[in-house]
């Protein structure tokens, strides 16, 4: 599923590759069909009549269902489960696989927690796996070798301690995006708020990954291109996803893959080149102070510890360079742009962050941060309305299981729809309007997979490991345009009259660029 998903579908290109696919799921669905009628009636025989799950009636030879989905596929996804589901769940075949939809609170944690143990799975990826050979931790399927990349990571990288050590890194990378902000001001320009923080999250996370020279010979521009190139390819309409079966045909692959194949290549050259740098680093230096170890240092300490290959390491630094860019980037411009949205909302967030930071300081630091609850609570609100990831990455059910009363057969696809979980009208007043008042009550949910109701990081086993590191860079990077500057839209554009569209890929983004005017405020004589 992606935005193209209808214009590929129908593109010459597509119709080819059904009349190629034929032959080979004809033989697929005979084969199945009659393993599964066996299973079945074997199953009715000795348990009795299982109760089928709840799916859409038009189902298409070949495709299935996928002619039912749009070009934003989660909200499409919502519609489809309000029409045709049953207690927030809805079976749909995607191509020649069985995919269960979730989309409300309590289907969610059947799922996540109830089950977890049977949908600890992410199903196999073919791009994943010729980006990254199954080496990393995102699309490896869960088993020990996951949960030792889990431990290395979560203890290693992505610890409380380490992202705190970080901290003068996101303030230094902070304060070079203010100075731009302010330069601008000085001469009445409007500013491209999306493009400066896709830098900043990207140089943040660069920075974290190989360390504070990472501008040297453009190397954050070119991790940029690749971390695009990354959303892109994942983003997009992936056949295989949906025909499993076209990724053990070899001439097809190398139809399909030829553009995954020279990604993989452009990352290799520019990872092997930092960890060789640093392999030579760290044979000269001493040990360091753990502010100046970034995450190539840690992984090239613990190599022996954890068996790693340098595989294994690239693909790690893949899902850190992705993970810490792309989300923190898409948060920060839907909180920007729902307070333009709501001048009275951005009054109220920039009271309390000029209130509670040192008078006269130039910008925000980290230490200022902890009292500012409506910082926090605005980004807990634009979590909810607009999760980066509107879909979780698929989970895999390797066995049977029964969800609200429904039997969900093994080897069954789970596609959890955040974004609808965050709207469900059972769970939020005004489920449409962003109100970060809801989360100013200190007992209101967070956004940590104890609450089902908000779940932009996913729960469970497999919950997004870099919680701390990415939302570190949003509360940053959001406290210090709203206590240096004053912002208005341009050319006398009324604030109702902003366009929040979106457009679906491997994150949600904004259909336009957020374009703004910034007022530098003097803070020397408060």
């Amino acid at each position: 599923m992606a935005a193209q998903l209808v214009a590929a579908l129908l593109s010459p290109q597509a119709l080819l590759l059904y009349l190629l696919l034929l032959p080979i799921v004809l033989l697929y669905y005979s084969a199945t069909k009659t393993k599964r009628s066996g299973s079945e009636q074997a199953a009715a025989a000795g348990h009795g009549e299982e109760r089928p799950l709840p799916a859409p009636p038009s189902k298409l030879p070949l495709i299935g269902h996928l002619h039912l989905i749009g070009t934003n596929p989660h909200v499409s996804l919502a519609a489809l489960t309000a029409q045709h589901g049953d207690g927030g769940i809805l079976l749909l075949h995607l191509g020649q696989v069985r995919n269960l939809v979730v989309t409300t609170p309590g289907a969610a944690e059947a799922v996540l927690r109830t089950h977890d143990h049977v949908f600890a799975s992410h199903p196999q990826n073919a791009f994943a796996d010729t980006l990254l050979d199954g080496s990393d931790i995102a699309f490896a399927p869960y088993g020990e070798f996951w949960r030792q990349l889990r431990r290395l990571v979560t203890t290693h990288l992505l610890s409380a301690r380490k992202v705190l050590s970080l901290r003068a890194g996101r303030e230094e990378e902070a304060r070079l995006v203010m100075a731009k902000i302010r330069d601008a001001a000085a001469a009445g320009a409007a500013v491209d708020v999306s493009t400066l923080l896709a830098t900043f999250t990207n140089d943040v996370a660069c920075r974290a990954v190989s360390g504070k020279f990472f501008r040297e010979e453009g190397r954050n521009e070119l991790f940029r291109e690749v971390i695009d190139g990354n959303v892109a390819a994942f983003g997009g309409f992936n056949p295989q996803d949906y025909f499993p079966s076209m990724a053990k045909v070899d001439a097809l692959a190398r139809v399909l893959f030829p553009k995954m194949t020279r990604l993989r290549k452009r990352w290799d050259g520019l990872l092997d080149r930092i960890i060789d740098d640093h392999a030579t680093k760290s044979s000269l230096q001493q040990e360091e102070d753990e502010e100046e170890t970034d995450f190539v240092d840690v992984l090239l300490a613990r190599q022996h510890e954890y068996s790693l290959t340098r595989q294994h390491i690239k693909a790690i630094l893949v899902d850190m360079f992705v993970a810490g860019t792309d989300t923190s980037y898409v948060v920060l411009e839907f909180a920007m742009a729902e307070l333009m949205r709501k001048p009275h909302l951005m009054a109220k967030l920039q009271a309390e962050v000029r209130e509670k930071t040192p008078k006269g300081q130039p910008m925000v630091m980290e230490d200022d941060l902890g009292g500012m609850t409506y910082l926090k609570a605005v980004l807990k609100e634009t979590l909810r309305l607009h999760p980066p990831l509107p879909l979780l990455l698929p989970h895999f059910s390797v066995d049977k299981c029964v969800i609200n009363g429904y039997t969900v057969p093994a080897e069954t696809r789970v596609i959890i729809n955040v974004w609808a979980i965050g709207r469900d009208p059972g769970s939020w007043e005004d489920a449409e309007e962003f109100i970060p008042e809801r989360f100013e009550d200190i007992a209101s949910p967070d956004y940590k997979g104890r609450d089902f109701g908000i779940l932009p990081f996913g729960a469970g086993r497999r919950i997004c490991p870099g919680i701390n590191f990415g939302m570190a860079s949003v509360e940053i990077m959001l406290a210090n345009l709203a206590y240096c500057f004053d912002w208005e839209l341009p050319g006398g554009m009324q604030h109702k009259d902003l366009n929040m569209s979106e457009v679906f890929g491997m994150t949600i983004h904004r259909e336009e660029k957020l374009i703004l005017v910034p007022t530098t405020r003097d803070v020397s004589h408060e």
